[in-house]
């Protein structure tokens, strides 16, 4: 193909597009706002210097295990994939530590009495997770390619984790699901909130949670320099107020939610359509927070040590009760907290001897509540001794995410509600397309959602050039 292409963002699903366009041939411009490009996959000196802190993602199976990933030579362009010995910890109030183990026969032991329940739940997916990751990250509804493997994940992807968790006999089981299902947003007691709890575990045994070396500005470099080699260009510091600006490209898509596409397209789109985006809903957001510390996080229970990605919020029924609150329009007491120790496993994170950890919990879409105590007091139950070893801390309320990110709208790190609804329409009905021909949208507001994978920017590209291609 002949013609020019931009793409406005260069978050991961920008750049998945902007590759996807160039390899067909395009003359490729992408156009990021910040100084730096990545937009949530940013590292950057947050605290103290020489303490690098991912901004945003910092744990990605789904990039790992992306289908789109996969196939280009990141590796080649710097990209380092490191493995904790288990990929997630869920420490409990009797000291212990139940782990999720990357090889299922091992999960299965560490599980005890729920060990073959576990693995009936996801071994078909794990060892098709080729063919798996193909037909989940991508629109619903589509013709399925492996209609049985889908038929068979459908069954229990529709229930809530509170129907799955029921399978299970302890109450480790239990809590350690409670926490996969949790990066859903979703109330525990919600329809998908199953899926979400299934494909993060399916995901943890077919290609486990690394962490890139260096942060997950390594992912952003690599597919920089993927782009550059097809003579791709990203321009920072180029922010884009209205698409007028951009008339002379043929194609122009868009790694924004629909809030910044109506104001900056809002002339070149039809007023049914914007009605459509009006209707988009948000979902809840997270105050972060990131530690530069003087030593590894002192953990009542030593496996916390093993993994990369710590869980934090006891038994299945108390992340139950946290997870509702946001839902409710209200901060929970004890909320439910994802945290990463990066520095563990990756010394170039931190100054010697020194460490950086990462953590955050999920708070109504643009809350202004200060919860770093109740976040902290959540740390601190499961390791006592957490505050006399940080060295300096940065807190990101969601306006501060958002200001930083303008994709992260009142917080949102999903790119918006995943309910049922927008589920299958993710905008609208129409997907990636709009009401103008040229103009098409690509961010994790589209499908398959949120998540490190690029997915969204690769099949809003395909569709791109097919209906380019087509006249269309």
């Amino acid at each position: 193909m002949r013609g020019k292409a931009c793409v406005v963002g260069s978050g991961p699903n920008g750049l998945s597009a902007a590759i996807v366009l160039a390899q067909a041939g395009l003359q490729v411009d992408v156009f990021e706002a910040e100084a730096t490009p990545g937009g949530a996959a940013r590292t950057m000196e947050l605290t103290l210097p020489g303490f690098l802190h991912d901004f945003g993602s910092a744990v990605h199976p789904l990039a790992a295990g992306s289908p789109f990933f996969t196939s280009l030579p990141l590796q080649a362009h710097g990209l380092q994939w490191i493995h904790s010995p288990a990929v997630l910890a869920h420490p409990l109030d009797d000291g212990t530590a139940v782990t999720l183990e990357r090889d299922l026969e091992n999960a299965k032991t560490s599980l005890g009495v729920d060990g073959d329940a576990w693995a009936r739940l996801v071994q078909p997916f794990v060892e098709q997770w080729t063919d798996f990751a193909l037909e989940v990250l991508r629109p619903i509804p589509s013709l399925p390619k492996h209609p049985w493997l889908i038929a068979h994940f459908g069954i229990d992807a529709l229930l809530s984790a509170k129907t799955i968790a029921r399978r299970f006999r302890s109450e480790r089981a239990r809590a350690l699901f409670a926490g996969l299902a949790a990066h859903s947003f979703l109330g525990l007691d919600e329809s998908l909130s199953g899926a979400f709890g299934m494909l993060m575990t399916v995901s943890a045994h077919a290609v486990g949670w690394p962490i890139p070396r260096g942060g997950a500005q390594s992912i952003t470099t690599a597919l920089c320099r993927c782009l550059a080699t097809l003579d791709g260009k990203v321009r920072t510091s180029s922010r884009i107020d209205s698409l007028a600006a951009l008339s002379s490209y043929d194609l122009i898509l868009c790694d924004v939610t629909p809030r910044q596409l109506l104001r900056i397209a809002g002339p070149r789109l039809s007023d049914s359509y914007k009605r459509r985006l009006e209707r988009f809903r948000y979902g809840a957001g997270v105050f972060k927070v990131d530690y530069a510390l003087s030593a590894p996080i002192p953990w009542k229970a030593p496996l916390c040590s093993r993994a990369a990605t710590v869980h934090l919020g006891g038994t299945f029924e108390e992340i139950a009760v946290a997870e509702t609150s946001p839902r409710s329009g209200e901060c929970a007491k004890r909320p439910f907290v994802l945290l990463a120790q990066p520095s563990l496993f990756d010394p170039t994170r931190s100054p010697d001897d020194k460490h950086t950890a990462w953590a955050y919990c999920h708070v109504p879409n643009g809350s202004d509540a200060d919860m770093l105590k109740r976040l902290e007091d959540q740390i601190v139950r499961f390791a006592p001794g957490f505050r006399e070893v940080v060295l300096a801390r940065r807190v990101f309320f969601p306006a501060d995410l958002e200001s930083m990110d303008a994709n992260l709208v009142g917080g949102d790190i999903g790119g918006g509600a995943m309910d049922f609804r927008q589920f299958l329409f993710r905008p609208t009905w129409q997907h990636y397309a709009t009401s103008a021909r040229d103009i098409y949208i690509c961010s994790s507001s589209t499908p398959p959602g949120g998540g490190v994978h690029g997915m969204c920017g690769y099949h809003a590209a395909k569709m791109a050039l097919g209906r380019m291609f087509q006249g269309i």
